[in-house]
């Protein structure tokens, strides 16, 4: 057997023990999850919370205890989700978890609200007009709760400006910014309860369960949110090389760095980045690599659309960068089949210029569907590609024809799903990796499962907010 031979073998086999641990992490948080929400439910009733229903004035409070426990609870996996924890990650990609903890978080916060509602009401005896009064006599009387009203204002706007509405009225950079005040209302709103909740304090177990869990989560994102970034980013000294111009609005950022084979990372994934440039340099950018790391060199390529992106034209070489990551699983991890097809759109194409140079395939196996407006990004790249690696490219020029049709004008009258089929007729026996925007994204989604490609084979990753 010859060594090109062999290398498909040896991937599909890491990939094959790569899924396997993927699949039981996904497993154990999911079992977690419901887990922890039965012991905080039978806590809940062990204390009474069922019997406590059975009058009104007690039955609001009850109901304001469980409430309060599940969102106290939700709140912490709230965190968790997006505290960058490498098992989470891998096993199920940035995209779920930032659904995830979207659906979580909604979730947490109204029952926080339900919480609040109830357990007045019930102190106020049942009585709304006595609420008011009963309200701020909690507020300024209770152990933290002058904490938990501040935290509670924090996660109030940050669910606010999390609102698809309010999200596109919103620079990145700003919405960034108010997002960090989810981590302030989270440990400001907890504390209370830690307190002076019953729950938390009539038995040890659940007293020592409350309170690792909540410093489990603070260390969780001390380490993998600050202090590992950091290390990596002394560790590793990424800087600047050069600043190259692909298109009117578009540019690759050349870095190097040392022992950049250690970083990890892989092609597909993104990273976020921080340019030490003077202001703005807190505020980190996510951005695919859009060439496969060769352990000497990272490569992005961003089109210049918000502040940060603007600015990266104007980065002199030697600017040293600050790095998180790699994240995401939008790269050979989420690979099942020999044959792969890649879908992209304008700078979209990125993280699968990375993948089609880097992924194992035989001559033909693979194909690049690729729609632009103008021109393309990384033409003579991709020509490379072809020639080479006997990447099959397809060049589909133009604006969408139409909303709800990925394609672009110039294909006819077909509807989608056929023009997929005739362009990539075995579709349904392939992996499928698509990187675009949103809208667009869900109608290549409909046309591939139209022609009968598995759902969990469409590969998507979206950093975006």
């Amino acid at each position: 057997m010859t060594p090109s031979a062999r290398v498909p073998t040896a991937g599909a086999r890491r990939r094959a023990d790569r899924a396997g641990v993927d699949a039981a992490v996904r497993t154990w948080a999911t079992v977690s999850l419901w887990l922890g929400l039965a012991i905080v439910s039978y806590w809940w009733a062990a204390g009474g919370g069922v019997p406590d229903l059975g009058a009104w004035t007690t039955g609001l409070t009850s109901l304001g205890r469980l409430t309060g426990l599940l969102a106290s609870f939700l709140l912490l996996v709230q965190v968790l989700l997006m505290a960058r924890l490498p098992l989470l990650e891998q096993a199920f990609g940035q995209d779920k978890l930032a659904r995830k903890h979207r659906i979580v978080g909604f979730t947490s916060f109204d029952l926080m609200l339900g919480h609040l509602v109830l357990i007045t009401w019930g102190y106020a005896a049942g009585e709304l007009t006595r609420t008011p009064a009963t309200l701020w006599d909690l507020t300024t009387n209770y152990p933290g709760m002058l904490l938990a009203a501040a935290g509670t204002v924090c996660l109030v706007m940050v669910v606010v400006t999390s609102v698809k509405a309010a999200r596109k009225r919103l620079r990145y950079e700003s919405w960034h910014l108010l997002h960090l005040y989810a981590y302030l209302g989270v440990g400001l709103a907890l504390p209370h309860q830690l307190w002076s909740g019953q729950e938390f304090l009539t038995s040890p177990l659940a007293t020592v369960f409350w309170w690792s869990s909540w410093a489990l989560t603070a260390v969780a994102v001390l380490v993998w949110r600050v202090a590992l970034p950091l290390w990596r980013s002394a560790r590793h000294d990424v800087r600047v090389t050069s600043v190259v111009r692909e298109d009117v609005d578009v540019v690759s950022v050349h870095m190097t760095g040392r022992r950049l084979d250690r970083l990890g990372a892989e092609a597909g994934q993104f990273l976020t980045w921080r340019f030490l440039t003077g202001a703005g340099w807190t505020r980190a950018h996510p951005y695919s690599l859009s060439a496969a790391p060769d352990g000497r060199g990272l490569r992005i390529t961003v089109k210049e659309l918000g502040d940060g992106s603007a600015s990266l034209p104007a980065v002199r070489p030697g600017t040293r960068v600050l790095v998180e990551g790699p994240y995401g699983r939008l790269s050979d991890r989420a690979r099942t089949r020999p044959k792969v097809a890649f879908i992209g759109a304008g700078v979209g194409i990125t993280p699968l210029r990375a993948m089609a140079e880097e992924l194992d395939y035989a001559p033909g196996d693979a194909v690049l569907l690729y729609r632009f407006p103008d021109r393309p990004l990384f033409g003579r790249e991709f020509d490379v590609l072809a020639r080479d690696r006997g990447l099959r490219v397809l060049m589909l020029p133009g604006h969408r024809r139409s909303q709800g049709s990925w394609l672009g004008a110039g294909v006819g009258e077909a509807d989608d799903a056929t023009v997929l089929r005739r362009w990539v007729p075995d579709l349904a026996e392939r992996d499928v990796y698509v990187c675009g925007p949103e809208g667009w994204l869900e109608d290549v989604r409909r046309a591939a499962l139209a022609v009968g490609l598995p759902p969990d084979r469409f590969h998507v990753e979206s950093f975006g907010w």
